[in-house]
């Protein structure tokens, strides 16, 4: 085939001649609004921080506005060098449809972290009762919560069950009851068992004297006469006072000559 320069060097300058233009306004439009996007992610940065904004919410939510600010700059300039948008919107719709089918339970995840880090029904250090664990939040992230129990251990929960089932929050109110179970021998007095626990409530500085200690028999359970002592810390002093007064109650109870009942069992031999 017998190549004519004259034509290839005309199709050429006719080529250049028609997308030149609109190549270099792409390419002016397209560094120019990324400019424009990191000023407008630098002010949308800075209102968060003059709003408080929460500090794990605030990489999530520029990250988000500066994806979207880069696609719809990156649609503009494709539609400048004449791409069919409609076709391009389709094929993009369609493998987003196709990467959220196969991405589900990441996706759910993911929405479950938006949902935690915009309505924030805890923070970074709270301490929570949430799918079968308890411990202290240490981070939350876009797809999972991680917590610290109290061994020390690394619990890594997903956000999608997390945002959508029961939670407890245990660091919300600033005060806790501590609710502590005292068994006493039948022949005991009740009254003079209530005396030994109420000094011991007004000897810890911990205990807060309103709400008022309560004390009251529960149940005559078969080797002991249950009460139940409750008292009001505040909440960081809550496991420090539940172990000390744990041990107080058995010594005060063994000074006080108040006997503290176990199970026994009678066993009676017939011939």
């Amino acid at each position: 085939m017998n190549l004519n320069i004259d034509e290839i060097l005309s199709y050429l300058t006719n080529t250049v001649m028609e997308y030149g233009p609109k190549l270099i306004g792409a390419i002016i439009v397209w560094i120019i609004g990324t400019i424009v996007i990191k000023k407008l992610i630098k002010v949308f940065g800075n209102t968060l921080d003059k709003r408080d904004t929460d500090a794990s919410l605030k990489p999530f939510l520029k990250s988000i506005v500066s994806i979207l600010l880069t696609v719809l700059l990156t649609i503009s300039v494709l539609s400048m060098l004449g791409v069919a948008m409609t076709s391009f919107i389709a094929i993009l719709g369609a493998a987003g449809l196709a990467i959220g089918l196969a991405l589900s339970g990441t996706l759910q995840n993911f929405a479950g972290g938006v949902m935690l880090l915009l309505f924030k029904p805890f923070k970074v250090g709270d301490f929570i009762e949430a799918q079968g664990y308890k411990g202290t939040v240490k981070e939350i992230q876009i797809f999972n919560t991680i917590l610290t129990d109290l061994d020390n251990k690394t619990i890594i929960i997903p956000n999608g069950g997390l945002s959508t089932n029961s939670m407890v929050n245990y660091s919300t109110e600033p005060i806790r009851r501590v609710d502590i179970s005292v068994g006493i021998a039948y022949g005991e007095s009740v009254e003079k068992s209530r005396e030994v626990l109420i000094k011991l409530s007004q000897s810890d500085k911990r205990v807060l004297s309103d709400p008022s200690p309560f004390i009251g028999v529960t149940e005559m359970a078969d080797s002991s006469v249950n009460l139940t002592f409750r008292i009001w810390v505040k909440a960081e002093d809550y496991w420090g006072v539940y172990f000390d007064m744990n041990e107080n109650v058995y010594d005060a109870f063994n000074q006080s000559g108040i006997q503290i009942p176990f199970p026994q069992m009678d066993v009676h031999l017939h011939k």
